[in-house]
C-alpha cells in the first residue's frame, strides 16, 4: 500500500511541475523500408507508439506515392511518420502542431529517415484567423491537451494552460502550398474536441480539393457539437465512418468492414476516430 501512494505522490509532482523533456530514438523495423527511427518523447506520461506495416498500410489505403497529406495536431509525430511513409519521399506531409514542447520533437521527427520521407512541421494550430490562442492541459509539463477553451464542457480537468499561435489555415495553405493542393489526399484532425471549427474552417479546401478525413469525437463533447462535427465532413457529400482499431487492423479491406455512423450514433459516449469518405 506505502508503494502505491508514494507512485500516486509522485504521479502528482510530475503532473503539478514543469520540465522539459528530450527524447530518444527508438527504432522500428518494417518489411517494405526497412528499419525506421522515430523519436520518442521522454514525457513520462507519453505513451508508447510502434511503427510498422499496418500503420503503413492503413494510410496507402487512403493515399498515394507523391500525393499530400495533412495531419493537423500531429503530437511528435506518432502518425506523421507512417502518412510520411505512404505517400513517399515524392510526397509531402504537412505536421501542425502548436505546443512548443511537442513540436520539438516533431521537428526531430521531420529529420529522421528522410532518403524515404518528406516532412514539413509548422508550429502553429490552425485556426479561422491569425491570432494567439489558450490551450489546456491536464499536467504542467504540456503532454496531453488542446483546446480544449472552446468546447462547451469545461469539466475536463485540463487547467494548465499554454499560450500558442493560431493561423488562418485556409490562406496558408493557398498562399504557401497552391501547388500541393491539387494532390491533397487526407486531412487528419485530432484536435481535442475542435475538429469542427477546424474543418469547417477548411470548407472551401474539402469541397475543391476532396480529401479523405480522419477526425476525433472528444468524449466531453455535448450532442449539438456532435452534430456539428458530423456535418462538417457529411454536408459535402462524404460517408461518414467510425474508424477505432478493429477497421485500422482489417485495413478497411471492403465497404463490409466499415461501420456508417448517422447523427443519431454520434451518441456514443466514448472518445473515437472517425474516417470520411468521399461519394
Amino acid at each position: 500500500m506505502f508503494g502505491l501512494f508514494g507512485k500516486s505522490k509522485r504521479k502528482k509532482e510530475i503532473k503539478s511541475t514543469f520540465k522539459e523533456y528530450g527524447y530518444e530514438i527508438h527504432k522500428f523495423q518494417t518489411s517494405e523500408y526497412g528499419e525506421i527511427d522515430f523519436a520518442h518523447w521522454q514525457h513520462p506520461f507519453n505513451q508508447p507508439i510502434t511503427i510498422g506495416d499496418t500503420h503503413i498500410d492503413f494510410y496507402k489505403s487512403l493515399s498515394s506515392k507523391g500525393g499530400l497529406i495533412i495531419d493537423i495536431g500531429t503530437y511528435t509525430g506518432d502518425t506523421t511518420v507512417p502518412m510520411a511513409l505512404a505517400v513517399g519521399k515524392q510526397g509531402l506531409v504537412l505536421g501542425l502542431e502548436p505546443n512548443p514542447y511537442a513540436y520539438k520533437i516533431l521537428e526531430a521527427n521531420s529529420k529522421l529517415n528522410t532518403d524515404k520521407t518528406n516532412i514539413i512541421p509548422l508550429p502553429f494550430a490552425a485556426t479561422k484567423e491569425d491570432g494567439e490562442v489558450t490551450f489546456n492541459y491536464s499536467d504542467a509539463s504540456f503532454c496531453n491537451g488542446g483546446y480544449l477553451s472552446q468546447i462547451k464542457n469545461q469539466k475536463h480537468g485540463h487547467k494548465y494552460e499554454l499560450k500558442v499561435t493560431g493561423k488562418d489555415f485556409d490562406k496558408y495553405l493557398r498562399e504557401n502550398y497552391a501547388e500541393w493542393l491539387p494532390k491533397l489526399q487526407l486531412l487528419k484532425v485530432d484536435a481535442e474536441g475542435f475538429d469542427s471549427e477546424i474543418l469547417e474552417n477548411m470548407s472551401g479546401i474539402i469541397s475543391e480539393f476532396r480529401p479523405n478525413i480522419m477526425a476525433e469525437c472528444y468524449k466531453k463533447l455535448t450532442m449539438e457539437e456532435r452534430h456539428a462535427l458530423y456535418d462538417s465532413m457529411a454536408k459535402h457529400d462524404y460517408t461518414v465512418y467510425m474508424n477505432d482499431t478493429h477497421y485500422l487492423t482489417s485495413g478497411f479491406v471492403d465497404d463490409a468492414d466499415r461501420v456508417k455512423l448517422t447523427p443519431e450514433t454520434m451518441k456514443i459516449k466514448k472518445h473515437f476516430e472517425i474516417l470520411a469518405i468521399p461519394n
